[in-house]
């Protein structure tokens, strides 16, 4: 079983990287992923956040989790009128 042993932002790369006990690595392209499941400027601002301070968290939510319902649990967008 891998074990996961650092899990940081680089940001020369813009990207998530977990690296295991294995010697494998994942990297998660931030941009390509809030291109792809952000809507506004709150969900982008929410993913920022977790990139930010809790990328283990974020990793989890992108590889494990339904971002797209979180982050539209989490968010709230009220368009003005």
């Amino acid at each position: 079983m891998r074990k996961l042993i650092s899990c940081e932002f680089n940001m020369d790369t813009i990207c998530v990287e977990l690296k295991f006990s294995d010697g494998s690595m994942i990297a998660i392209d931030t941009i390509a992923v809030e291109n792809e499941v952000a809507d506004n400027m709150y969900q982008r601002s929410e993913l920022d956040y977790l990139i930010y301070n809790a990328p283990v968290a974020y990793a989890d939510l992108i590889l494990n989790g339904d971002p797209e319902t979180y982050l539209k649990t989490v968010t709230e967008y009220k368009p003005l009128d």
